[in-house]
């Protein structure tokens, strides 16, 4: 049973499919917050008190805009490696929460380039500058996370808890940062 003065989330979740967003899934809702997970097959996922399901993408800002409506904050997990479909997931991201009233995003990628730019080429440095650059001139209050490595379950979980802990104590807005388990 739900507290009524405890504040809940309606989480929007972006990626859901992957382990780190099961584990970010299972920590929300025994948090008793709600999860709207976004997904692109609504058949493959049995039903959870707290848990909906919806149909989209971050193709375009539309679907983006679409797949956030009704939640009060954003976690997409975006998928590491090709940089330059990273920016373009997260332009139609913010173009599409622009459209909302949420504010309040968790960005997780492949943002390793901010941290050691010489491992990196000129064209990908240039893709991540681009994603910090749309944010910092959005009205969004976000974080950059690093997409941790393949993790095993519990430290999916670990991780998973000290996001959440971030939205629930609206902690490190503005801030690129690392989980280390």
């Amino acid at each position: 049973m739900k507290n009524a003065e405890t504040p809940v989330f309606k989480l929007v979740l972006f990626g859901a499919e992957s382990s780190l967003g099961n584990a970010l899934m299972s920590e929300l809702l025994a948090r008793q917050h709600e999860v709207i997970a976004v997904v692109d097959d609504l058949n493959r996922h049995a039903p959870r008190p707290g848990l909906h399901f919806k149909i989209g993408a971050l193709d375009d800002a539309d679907q983006a805009e679409q797949g956030a409506a009704g939640g009060s904050a954003v976690i997409a997990l975006l998928a590491p490696g090709d940089l330059a479909a990273q920016a373009r997931a997260s332009e139609a991201l913010v173009a599409g929460l622009a459209r909302t009233t949420i504010r309040r995003l968790l960005l997780v990628g492949d943002f390793d380039v901010l941290d050691a730019p010489g491992k990196y080429s000129e064209e990908q440095r240039e893709a991540v500058d681009e994603v910090v650059d749309r944010l910092q001139r959005s009205s969004l209050r976000w974080t950059l996370i690093n997409m941790p490595p393949t993790l095993p379950e519990v430290g999916s979980a670990r991780v998973a808890a000290g996001m959440i802990d971030m939205l629930e104590l609206d902690l490190h807005q503005g801030e690129h940062l690392n989980f280390v388990v």
